[in-house]
């Protein structure tokens, strides 16, 4: 628009001769989301930089229906052939799939201004690998959590804000 670069949607619709066509700013913020996600998913370099080996994405199921979430795992997983891919949420949708790899997964709890983060503990590590649940189940029963004897083998992790002697 002008000199602004913008994305325009169209949507095929049976009868009419020409798709219809939506502006950015007339699509759910869901949509937009989703196509961010997917577009830094498969981006690929076009010869002139270095090809993307990392993406860093922190929940992209929010704004989304709940049924697109499956979708959208589809998508990192397909991603995850190629590039490494780290994934933050707190969707149950997002983690319903028995296709998630168990050793992928990592947990976090929060405790009096104190994150640990590790590995799921042994009970969860057996629930997902004898498929008795998903790490959304899991998670919504509460019981998605750090391996305690990987957080007390783990060193201390030295804070961003620490200043050296």
């Amino acid at each position: 628009m002008g000199s602004n670069e913008t994305v325009d949607f169209r949507q095929k619709v049976g009868g009419a001769k020409f798709p219809w066509r939506f502006d950015a700013a007339n699509m759910s913020d869901g949509t937009l989301r989703a196509l961010s996600v997917l577009v830094s998913l498969f981006q690929f370099s076009n010869g002139d930089g270095p090809t993307v080996r990392l993406v860093g994405i922190e929940e992209p199921e929010t704004a989304l229906h709940p049924a697109a979430a499956a979708l959208l795992l589809d998508s990192l997983l397909e991603a995850i052939e190629r590039l490494q891919v780290i994934v933050t949420s707190h969707s149950p949708d997002l983690l319903d799939s028995k296709e998630l790899l168990t050793e992928s997964i990592l947990a976090a709890v929060g405790s009096e201004g104190d994150t640990q983060i590790a590995q799921m503990d042994q009970h969860g590590r057996e629930a997902l690998r004898d498929r008795l649940y998903t790490a959304g189940e899991l998670l919504r029963l509460g019981q998605l959590l750090p391996d305690p004897d990987a957080i007390a083998a783990g060193e201390k992790q030295m804070s961003l804000f620490d200043h050296a002697e």
